[in-house]
C-alpha cells in the first residue's frame, strides 16, 4: 500500500508530488496518470506565460500564490537550465470606455504588490512600436517558458527523491475502505492511505467516483489560438493583452510570443464538446449531456451570452478575430494568421450557476479533491503543490499516514 496516491500527471498534480516528498521523504509516493506521458492536456496546451498576479482579487489564493510563483518558477528554471524571458507585457485600453476598467486593474495590481508601470502611447510604443491604443499598464515581471518542460522536470524530481510515475494507468472506480483508499485502474488495483485528485479536466468525475458530492460541474472550454506567420512576428515583441473584462471569466484575444519565437493570437472561449476536445469536430456524447444537464450551466450561460456569442462569432470568423486584432496592431492582416493547436480550459461552476474563480479544493478523512486550479495553475504551480503538502499535514495526522 502506498502513503499517498496523486492521481493526475498534469504541472499540479507533480508539483503536488515533489512537494511531499521534498516535505516528507519517508512517504511512498505515487503519481498516476492515464496518459502515456505527462502534462498532456492543459499543462502541455497553453500560453506559456508566467503571470505576474496583476488581475486577482487581492488576498485571493489565487493571488497570493501567482505572485510568489512568478519568483518561484524562475528560480526553479535558472536552476534546471529551462529556457524562460522575462519580457513583459502591456495591457493597451483602446477605448475611453476602458480607462476606468485599466484604472481599476492598475489599482488592484498596486494591491497585490506588483511593480507597474502606467504608459502613454509615445510610451508603450517604445516597447512595441507597432502596437496603437489610448493608454497601457506595462507589467515587467510577466515571463514566457515552455511549462511542458517545466512539468517534467518536477516528474524528474520525483524519481529522484524515490517517488514513482505509473503512466498509462486511469482510474475507473474508487472504493474507501477503513484503512484507506482502493483505485481500480486500467493497470489494476492499487491501495493508498491517501489519494490526491488532481485530475484537472476529470476531477469532478473522479470525485464523483468516490462518492462525494462536491456541488461542482468541470465545463471544458476550447480555446483556439492562432499564429503570426514567421515573416511578419517582426509585429510584436513581446505580449499583448486587451483589458478584461471584470463580469467574464476569460481574458479576450492577445499576443503571446512564446519562448521558441511564435507569436500566438488567441485564445478565444468557446464551449467544448469534449473534455479533451482539441479540434472543433471533438465531440463526446457524454461530456455534453453531464454539461447540458447541470443546471449551473443554464444559470452562467443566460448570464453570459452575449459575451459568449462574440467568441463564437470570433470562432467562425476570421475576418472578424483580425478586426478585434487591429485595435491593437492595426498592420495584422488576414492574410498574416494561421491557425495553431487549441486547448481546453477546464471551468469550474457550482450548481448555482457561479464560475469558481479562486483554486478551490475540498477533502474528507481519506481524500483530497482539487477541484478548480485554472490560469494562473502552472505559474503558481510550485507553491500550490506546497499549500497542497501543508494542508495535508494539517488534516492528515503522521499517524495516519506513517
Amino acid at each position: 500500500m502506498y502513503d499517498i496516491v496523486i492521481v493526475g500527471g498534469g504541472i499540479v498534480g507533480l508539483s503536488t508530488g515533489m512537494a511531499l516528498l521534498e516535505m516528507f521523504p519517508k512517504y511512498k509516493v505515487t503519481v498516476i496518470e492515464k496518459e502515456k506521458e505527462v502534462a498532456m492536456h492543459q499543462s502541455g496546451h497553453n500560453s506559456g506565460v508566467i503571470h505576474s498576479g496583476i488581475y486577482y482579487k487581492p488576498g485571493s489564493l489565487k493571488a497570493r500564490l501567482a505572485k510568489k510563483g512568478n519568483c518561484e518558477i524562475i528560480s526553479f528554471c535558472e536552476k534546471h537550465d529551462i529556457p524562460y524571458e522575462r519580457c513583459g507585457k502591456l495591457i493597451i485600453a483602446t477605448k475611453k470606455q476602458e480607462l476606468p476598467l485599466l484604472s481599476a486593474l492598475y489599482k488592484r495590481g498596486l494591491e497585490n504588490g506588483i511593480d507597474l508601470h502606467r504608459m502613454g502611447l509615445n510610451q508603450f510604443k517604445e516597447i512595441e512600436p507597432f502596437a496603437e491604443g489610448l493608454e497601457a499598464i506595462h507589467v515587467p515581471s510577466t515571463g514566457i517558458v515552455n511549462f511542458k518542460q517545466v512539468a517534467k522536470a518536477f516528474a524528474r524530481i520525483i524519481k529522484e527523491h524515490g517517488g514513482e510515475i505509473m503512466l498509462s494507468t486511469e482510474v475507473i472506480a474508487v472504493n474507501n475502505m477503513h484503512d484507506g483508499v482502493e483505485l481500480k485502474t486500467s493497470e489494476g488495483i492499487i491501495k493508498a492511505k491517501l489519494v490526491i485528485n488532481c485530475g484537472g479536466l476529470h476531477c469532478d468525475q473522479i470525485a464523483q467516483k468516490a462518492k462525494i458530492s462536491t456541488n461542482v460541474k468541470i465545463v471544458p472550454f476550447r480555446g483556439e489560438y492562432y499564429q503570426l506567420k514567421v515573416e511578419k512576428r517582426y509585429l510584436c515583441k513581446h505580449l499583448i493583452y486587451p483589458v478584461p473584462n471584470p463580469n467574464f471569466p476569460f481574458l479576450g484575444v492577445h499576443f503571446t510570443r512564446m519562448i521558441d519565437g511564435r507569436i500566438m493570437i488567441g485564445p478565444n472561449a468557446v464551449l467544448g464538446l469534449k473534455r479533451e476536445g482539441y479540434k472543433k469536430t471533438d465531440i463526446h456524447l457524454r461530456d455534453i449531456t453531464e454539461t447540458l444537464m447541470f443546471p449551473g450551466f443554464w444559470r452562467v450561460a443566460g448570464a453570459n451570452w452575449q459575451e459568449g456569442l462574440k467568441e463564437v462569432v470570433r470562432s467562425l470568423s476570421k475576418k472578424v478575430l483580425v478586426k478585434e486584432l487591429q485595435r491593437f496592431i492595426p498592420d495584422v492582416k488576414k492574410e498574416d494568421i494561421m491557425p495553431a493547436k487549441a486547448g481546453v480550459r477546464a471551468q469550474a461552476l457550482n450548481r448555482n450557476g457561479k464560475l469558481i474563480d479562486d483554486f478551490h479544493m475540498i477533502h474528507n478523512q481519506r481524500m483530497v479533491n482539487v477541484l478548480n486550479a485554472p490560469s494562473p495553475a502552472a505559474t503558481a504551480s510550485i507553491e500550490i503543490g506546497r499549500y497542497i503538502a501543508i494542508e495535508v499535514s494539517k488534516v492528515f495526522k503522521p499517524i495516519d499516514i506513517l
